[in-house]
């Protein structure tokens, strides 16, 4: 299967908090989307890497994925090596995506910024033609992705590109809610983190109304570029 678009994260969750909206617009448009999760993220306070792997799935089947996978990295411990790279770079020859989506560049998890690093790395090693990988037992061809752009997380980064999500923010915010576990539940004796709040997970939804105010629309996600975004014509800006 060939994918227009492959959105990685650190994290089971990572997608749906950051970039979901603009998901569910392209699978609308009848792209084809996958997600691949590098962790678990077992280490995570609240829920277990059991509840989260059903959260990840009942979240892809909202979203209307083609295909979703975890590499099951060690959550907090993975490094930006040649073995977590090769294993991303088979993912990425495997599908073929035009369009990577990966961490936020900088943020306050540290496995976000890891992330980020280890996949744009790989998406060029990816290209290479004399880095062998092979997926059941049959060498694969070298891809590279056309764009790697990295979604914003925890901290307010100014994007270099807002992507209108309007009309798309009820799935998104359902896709975020399959993560029962994680977020705000007034009944939960859980112990509270800092994504267990309700001012959390109002902010989902603040954040997108306000880079949508000014992209002139009404909910918007941002996006930082690895290059310059180029246009046929200016009036190809909207």
């Amino acid at each position: 299967m060939k994918l227009d678009i492959l959105a990685i994260g650190a994290h089971p969750d990572d997608i749906e908090l950051s970039c979901a909206g603009t998901i569910a617009k392209e699978v609308d448009k009848g792209r084809k989307v996958g997600v691949l999760d590098l962790t678990r993220g077992e280490l995570g306070t609240r829920g277990t890497a059991e509840t989260r792997d059903q959260e990840a799935a009942d979240a892809a089947e909202i979203l209307g994925l083609d295909v979703r996978e975890n590499l099951r990295f060690k959550d907090g411990f993975f490094l930006n090596d040649e073995a977590h790279q090769l294993d991303i770079i088979r993912i990425i020859r495997k599908y073929k995506p035009e369009i990577v989506f990966c961490n936020a560049i900088d943020d306050r998890h540290i496995d976000h910024g890891k992330g980020s690093k280890l996949v744009s790395d790989s998406c060029f090693l990816s290209g290479l033609l004399k880095i062998e990988t092979k997926d059941n037992g049959i060498v694969q061809e070298p891809w590279r992705p056309k764009h790697v752009y990295h979604y914003i997380q925890w901290k307010n980064i100014t994007p270099d590109i807002a992507v209108d999500i309007t009309g798309y923010m009820d799935i998104k915010l359902k896709s975020v809610m399959a993560y029962k576990t994680q977020f705000f539940d007034k009944d939960s004796s859980e112990p509270a983190t800092p994504i267990s709040s309700d001012n959390f997970f109002d902010s989902i939804t603040y954040r997108a109304r306000d880079l949508g105010r000014l992209i002139g629309k009404e909910y918007a996600e941002g996006f930082t570029v690895e290059r310059y975004p180029a246009v046929d014509s200016i009036f190809d800006l909207i």
